[in-house]
């Protein structure tokens, strides 16, 4: 099995033809294994060479210096840097060490100003000042990015293209990370089997591979593709379609023998908008037991109150501290 290579190029150029066959592409692929690739999305090779440069820089640092921006100083917001085997999935570390970031909020934004959890200021390096321009013109382009292909999600599902940006993300949770994984050990993983929290994860990854699908026919891999990002969607898209599109469980196993840095950003609904399903959404059938035993469609609420749920099982120390700030 091969994933799906989508060129998305013409939902930036508004040819409404071309638009509805990206959508049918959208549609095909997020009903199969809910993972494709992405070309024609914008984000520049030149910005993708210096975030790696600029990640490796960060990486080498000795501990000392990493820790000066560790994630207990990132307060609520929850940003920065954790060590190798800092961060857990299904209650088990993970072979890998992180640096968490998103949308660069000051003091005065309303969301930071009433106290919401993963809102804020991220962290910088000052032993690696290259970094935060390298993250930011990324962040910028992933947005854009990620923005479009919601128009095409929209379209997919038979709705008006600005559905989901109206409805779900008049201000959209932006996370992102940077990943170093060292050679995986015998009967570890870099990350364990997983699905993604909100709507659209965007992936750049170096050339070491380890990315694997849990796809209908049993893992496969994921390698690395010239110009091209992964996307796969999040539990949210799956509880709004009514489980028509799927949130597929993927882990990291790295088999090289070197370093893998991968840079997930995830484009996701507001932190306050209501999770109800899309119009027309239906159930696809008989819902499949997931990973962690949880349903996505018995969920009601917020989408902050889903991701919250699901960031304290990942950092459960830090979510003590951090909303004993509140």
């Amino acid at each position: 099995m091969s994933l799906p290579i989508i060129d998305m190029a013409p939902l930036f150029g508004g040819d409404e033809q071309a638009g509805d066959g990206v959508a049918a592409a959208i549609a095909q692929a997020c009903e199969d294994d809910g993972f494709f690739y992405v070309v024609g999305h914008g984000v520049g090779a030149a910005t993708l060479a210096r975030l790696e440069a600029e990640a490796r820089g960060f990486f080498v640092l000795p501990p000392a210096e990493k820790d000066a921006v560790s994630m207990a100083r990132g307060g609520a917001a929850w940003r920065g840097w954790f060590p190798f085997r800092g961060e857990l999935t299904s209650a088990r570390p993970d072979d890998k060490e992180g640096f968490y970031f998103g949308e660069e909020l000051g003091p005065d934004d309303p969301r930071v100003r009433a106290r919401w959890p993963l809102h804020g200021a991220n962290l910088w390096a000052d032993a690696t000042p290259g970094l935060r321009p390298a993250v930011i013109a990324f962040m910028a382009e992933a947005r854009t990015a990620a923005a479009t292909l919601m128009r095409g999600v929209s379209l997919a599902l038979g709705l008006a293209p600005d559905y989901f940006a109206k409805a779900y993300l008049q201000h959209p949770t932006l996370l992102f990370r940077i990943f170093r994984y060292p050679p995986t050990a015998p009967g570890a993983w870099g990350v364990g089997e997983h699905t993604d929290y909100g709507l659209l994860t965007l992936l750049a990854q170096d050339d070491a591979g380890g990315l694997e699908v849990k796809s209908r026919s049993g893992w496969v891999d994921v390698p690395p593709l010239a110009g091209a990002l992964v996307c796969n969607i999040g539990d949210m898209l799956e509880r709004l379609t009514g489980g028509r599109f799927v949130s597929t469980p993927h882990r990291v196993v790295n088999r090289s023998n070197r370093d893998r840095l991968s840079f997930p950003f995830f484009y996701d609904p507001d932190f306050s908008a209501d999770m109800t399903p899309v119009p027309g959404a239906y159930p696809s059938g008989p819902e499949a037991p997931r990973w962690d035993g949880a349903s996505v469609h018995a969920f009601s609420g917020t989408y902050g109150e889903y991701l919250l749920a699901k960031v304290g099982k990942v950092f459960p120390d830090l979510k003590t501290a951090a909303l004993s700030e509140r």
